[in-house]
């Protein structure tokens, strides 16, 4: 009798939810969605490359399109317009973040700039982080640091060159941002430092950025612990903490640096002034920071400040092997605006390249460091394209899809530089068609310094050398495959 009594409560109440689901799906004009299976939705349809999956899933069910990622809802835009109302009519309606697993962990429960869901203690973290880390005038205080890696780096790749010796463009990349965001945002030398393997130093960064975009079980199945069980069980909660404890000792040690007595006092970085707020604030100050704070900016200024110039750079020289035209104009114009007998290159030196800010665009277009975009999750109901999206739905900016749409760009899929001649878009957030760093509130804080260390690179790497294929190899057999969830890497080093 019990067990008849509660199987029909369990019939009732699954029933309730059906019937109300109904009701509340008939007072919205819910996005489209493409056919899903039980439980896991649309999930067996996000491959390897979400953003080309989305893209595709999207050519056949709309712009504004809905899908079911297990039990949660995610709507991904795919269109300018639909950019545009997301990322700048609702843009205070929808700046908050979802909180998910990964980004949990490794923002030390939400304790960082990019990851953190929208609020006070989150204006008042970025504001301190862009005051003290990345406004014009902190970003051109570094110009040295910048001109002095850059120099370092033409140095080792002269003497390559004198032994004939192939270089790993990939990872020599990999250490001129880190490098430099090494003295930036940490105070120490990157070949010097005792906390991190420098050869793997890629690797850690990939690791982390892949630990916060995971699809996890525990994402999408929130309920009954299933999700955290699956991700248990799979391995994927023992590879998020291992690279968690990774970047926990890399931060400590650079804490414990900057603490120690002997520490010189007259070069303070933003590591010594997150300390200093530690330390003396109080109870009415409106920026409170801890260790596990300075951890979390941390975080972001090693992932995003070493990763995503990194790739821009080998993306771009990815591209010019791949298209020796557009190599040979470069060069051209550099050559013959810079002058023959310069030494070193400083900084004034990039204005006087503008085709190189084309090549540059180009590449955004084609490549976009991270195509999705940061997720979004809504804080009240809006309207795109006519479409209802609730409160608390995750969003999804498909800005690869966007960038490659062949009703804003012609011939999309072709590396054309000259198709930003005369043309108003650009990557800085006012041109939707364009989103190489995001838009509105959630804007990449560190657009400045990344474009800075990506442009002195470059011009570096294109005045002093002569750059060419391994013998037997033509600009057809360069791969350009992708790999990567948050971020999109060139997968392969040749």
């Amino acid at each position: 009798m019990v067990i008849s009594l509660l199987c029909l409560f369990l019939i009732t109440f699954v029933s309730l939810i059906f019937v109300c689901k109904k009701i509340k799906r008939s007072k919205w004009n819910l996005p489209p969605s493409p056919p899903k299976f039980p439980v896991i939705g649309n999930l067996h349809q996000i491959g390897e490359l979400p953003h080309r999956s989305l893209q595709r899933l999207a050519e056949r069910t709309g712009d504004v399109m809905l899908l079911y990622l297990g039990s949660v809802p995610v709507t991904v835009i795919s269109s300018k317009e639909a950019a545009e109302e997301v990322l700048r009519t609702h843009d205070l309606d929808c700046c908050s973040r979802p909180e998910l697993f990964g980004s949990r962990l490794i923002s030390r429960g939400f304790k960082d700039i990019g990851f953190t869901p929208y609020g006070e203690a989150w204006k008042e973290r970025r504001k301190f982080l862009v005051r003290e880390l990345f406004c014009l005038k902190k970003v051109q205080s570094h110009r040295y640091v910048r001109e002095e890696e850059c120099n370092l780096l033409v140095k080792k790749l002269s003497e390559s060159a004198a032994d004939g010796s192939p270089v790993d463009l990939s990872k020599t990349l990999f250490w001129l941002t880190a490098s430099i965001m090494f003295r930036v945002g940490f105070g120490q030398s990157f070949q010097e430092s005792k906390f991190i393997d420098k050869d793997k130093v890629d690797e850690l960064v990939f690791e982390a950025e892949t630990a916060q975009a995971s699809f996890l079980c525990s994402d999408f199945f929130p309920f009954a612990g299933l999700g955290w069980l699956v991700d248990r069980l799979s391995g994927q909660h023992k590879r998020l903490n291992d690279v968690f404890f990774k970047l926990d000792a890399l931060f400590q040690g650079v804490i414990d640096d900057h603490l120690s007595p002997g520490r010189p006092e007259e070069h303070k970085d933003i590591v010594d002034l997150m300390l200093d707020v530690m330390h003396k604030q109080g109870n009415d100050d409106s920026l409170k920071l801890s260790i596990d704070h300075i951890k979390g900016f941390l975080t972001n200024i090693f992932i995003a400040g070493i990763d995503t110039g990194a790739i821009t750079m080998i993306w771009v020289m990815t591209e010019l092997a791949k298209n020796p035209e557009v190599m040979k104009k470069l060069q051209g114009e550099i050559r013959d605006r810079l002058g023959n007998n310069k030494e070193r290159i400083t900084e004034e030196d990039v204005e006087k390249v503008p085709y190189l800010n084309l090549v540059i665009k180009e590449t955004f277009r084609l490549h976009l460091v991270v195509p999705l975009l940061l997720p979004r999750e809504t804080m009240s109901h809006i309207k795109v394209q006519g479409y209802d999206i609730p409160p608390k739905r995750r969003i999804l900016v498909n800005a690869w899809a966007i960038a490659r749409d062949p009703k804003l760009w012609k011939n999309p899929e072709e590396f054309n530089p000259e198709r930003f001649i005369d043309s108003h878009v650009d990557y800085r957030g006012q041109h939707y068609e364009l989103l190489a760093f995001g838009t509105g509130r959630r804007i990449c804080p560190g657009m400045a310094m990344g474009m800075a260390n990506v442009e002195l690179g470059l011009l570096n790497l294109l005045y002093f050398f002569d750059w060419k294929l391994p013998d037997g190899m033509t600009h057809e057999d360069i791969n350009t495959e992708e790999a990567g969830t948050l971020t999109v890497v060139k997968k392969s080093t040749s």
